[in-house]
């Protein structure tokens, strides 16, 4: 379930992960933290960023993009450089890389069958919010 989120939870996790968010994802998040995206024909949960502005959404966000990423890379070939933001259920990963201190706007699925990296849009807003 999408719900909202301050604006002070995002820079929270952009220090934590030492990189900004695409402009596309944090303006999405900010009005739907969480909830699912079609892409590639699939059905995509997507971990929200961590909220504890209460026990609710402490609880709801337990399975945010920072907790799924550090999950992910224990996955042999795991690209060190992806931040793992959404999840079919299936071992696979929708990610963003990041190059510098910025995670860049194209997202890509991480296969953890073949360990390779497709890319789906060039940035978020191209993905459907289901």
């Amino acid at each position: 379930m999408a719900f909202n989120l301050d604006e002070k939870y995002i820079v929270e996790c952009e220090k934590e992960l030492g990189a900004k968010l695409p402009s596309s994802y944090r303006d999405a998040m900010l009005s739907a933290n969480g909830g699912a995206i079609d892409v590639a024909g699939d059905s995509w949960e997507l971990h929200p960023i961590f909220d504890k502005s209460d026990r609710k959404r402490i609880s709801r966000t337990c399975n945010h993009i920072i907790t799924e990423t550090k999950s992910s890379r224990e996955w042999e070939g795991f690209p060190s450089d992806a931040l793992t933001i959404a999840s079919n259920g299936c071992g696979d990963n929708i990610v963003f890389l990041k190059s510098e201190n910025t995670y860049n706007d194209e997202l890509y699925i991480w296969s953890h069958e073949t360990r390779k990296l497709t890319k789906v849009a060039n940035k978020f807003t191209e993905v459907a919010c289901l």
